[in-house]
């Protein structure tokens, strides 16, 4: 079936329309179109009042789910978090920020999901995977912790069936050596993938593996050979699909340059069990600089609707 896509991201600015849903829609994967003239879809008006680093999914039953972290750079970089990425970590919002819809057009009102209690830190970079075994849906994101007096960032994770009710947050993964933060996690034959970034040794995107959604999980070493030509300390929120023709697509976002520059790498794979992406940017464009999304396939209907997306600036 054809198929094409939707990138769910946020502009990497210092005013506030900045940190706020943004979409790109593709044909291909590769050559990217803005949407709504490249003006935010959705704006934040609770918490922080700004959203960063989204995931979306669609649902079993057809349901689109946004969620973003909870942080404005923009508002509270200067004052409220004292330009300290060490203040935001330990004393961040607690709460993921979601929308829902049903068409991806028309979406509910902003909610926060307080899914951290005081032992957490700032809840950053959610994801969202479908668990088939337990009907259910595994939110996971990176947060620092009491335990270890808010040291190194691990991944967290807390179940749903309806995005109303959540389980009590629970440890997914944890690196002994270095922080982990940015976690993307995806299904194929039977085993469970979950990209993450590394924050030390090295300081790039690993990949891990299980048999179970909630671990535990083993390094992927091939992968880390695909990852070793790049450079430390450059990429950041990888975000994966798979193409009309089986291949994976595993997205980077490139922080090496400047805050119009581009954004994001594509990595393409003939399977994630192999753990060997090769670069493959040389076709890919996207009409403007980008920061930390999800891509999710879509119909060519639904790719049209939002082509042809225009939101009134007036409306919230």
């Amino acid at each position: 079936m054809a198929q094409a896509y939707l990138f769910v991201h946020f502009k990497e600015k210092r005013t506030p329309d900045g940190e706020q849903v943004y979409f790109g829609i593709s044909t291909d994967g590769f050559h990217w179109e803005k949407v709504n003239d490249g003006n935010p879809v959705l704006w934040s008006y609770e918490g922080d009042k700004g959203v960063r680093d989204f995931t979306i999914t669609r649902t079993k039953e057809g349901r689109f789910v946004i969620l973003a972290t909870d942080l404005s750079l923009a508002y509270g970089w200067p004052y409220k978090y004292k330009q300290s990425w060490g203040e935001i970590t330990r004393n961040g919002s607690k709460s993921l920020v979601m929308w829902e819809s049903d068409d991806l057009i028309h979406w509910s009102n902003q909610k926060m999901l307080e899914l951290g209690d005081d032992d957490y830190g700032c809840l950053w970079a959610p994801d969202i995977i479908y668990d088939a075994k337990n009907d259910d849906y595994v939110i996971h994101w990176s947060s620092s912790h009491k335990k270890n007096d808010y040291g190194p960032k691990a991944i967290y994770y807390s179940r749903t069936k309806d995005f109303k009710e959540f389980t009590k947050a629970e440890e997914l993964y944890r690196k002994a050596d270095s922080g982990v933060i940015d976690s993307a996690m995806y299904e194929e034959d039977g085993y469970y993938y979950c990209f993450i970034k590394s924050e030390g040794n090295p300081s790039r995107i690993i990949l891990v593996k299980s048999e179970n959604i909630t671990g535990p999980f083993t390094r992927v070493e091939a992968f880390d050979e695909s990852m070793a030509v790049l450079q430390e300390g450059l990429y950041e929120a990888p975000t994966a699909c798979r193409l009309e023709d089986g291949r994976w697509c595993l997205f980077l976002d490139f922080y090496g340059c400047d805050a119009t520059g581009q954004g994001y790498i594509p990595f393409i794979a003939d399977n994630l069990a192999s753990g060997k992406f090769v670069r493959s940017d040389a076709s890919f464009q996207f009409p403007y600089g980008y920061k930390h999304g999800t891509i999710l396939p879509i119909t060519l209907e639904e790719y049209a609707r939002l082509k042809e997306y225009q939101k009134n600036p007036n409306e919230r």
